[in-house]
């Protein structure tokens, strides 16, 4: 079992968890390349550090359903999209 970073603490995942992070970092960092957008832009845009969003994106961070609203609003895209098969 791995730590993930998601908050003020520690929190144990499974490997299924983990993997699903991936999935959702590598969801994020697809949306983002695909409006030529930096991680510094995406950053910029919704006040968070560039290092956060390349956590996210390399599904290291456990981000929170708030964390990842504001994901989408500086993504210009809908949060059910980062769902979508």
């Amino acid at each position: 079992m791995r730590f993930i970073i998601g908050g003020d603490m520690p929190h144990p995942i499974s490997q299924v968890q983990r993997e699903a992070l991936v999935q959702l970092g590598e969801k994020i960092k697809s949306f983002r390349v695909a409006k030529n957008l930096t991680l510094e832009e995406v950053a910029n845009r919704i006040g968070k550090d560039r290092q956060s969003i390349h956590r996210l994106e390399k599904g290291s961070f456990n981000p929170s359903y708030v964390y990842l609203m504001e994901v989408c609003k500086g993504l210009d895209i809908e949060l059910s999209q980062l769902f979508e098969k």
